[in-house]
């Protein structure tokens, strides 16, 4: 996952953030591996709830991780964050 967090960096960087978001949003099926495998920053976090809230009812999104379900929340990291972050993911789950 940390490599999911370097692109978004750079763009802010250079102002190609938009356009990196548009691009996630429209991929069919967004496949995150190995969830959980390092804690969030506030700056992840918050790249990541865009990217979940572009694709929110539109696209999939394949998590896979080690880490329990119940300890997803406490490594998202801040707590509103990871409210809305856990919101988007978790309302339209289908098993």
């Amino acid at each position: 996952m940390p490599r999911l967090f370097e692109d978004p960096a750079l763009a802010k960087l250079d102002g190609r953030f938009p356009r990196l978001v548009d691009k996630l949003a429209r991929v069919q099926l967004l496949v995150l591996d190995d969830w959980g495998t390092h804690t969030l920053n506030d700056r992840q976090s918050l790249d990541l709830l865009e990217i979940f809230e572009e694709r929110y009812l539109r696209k999939s999104t394949l998590i896979t991780a080690q880490l329990p379900v119940a300890a997803w929340h406490e490594m998202i990291g801040e707590a509103t964050l990871a409210d809305a972050i856990w919101t988007v993911l978790f309302t339209t789950l289908t098993a």
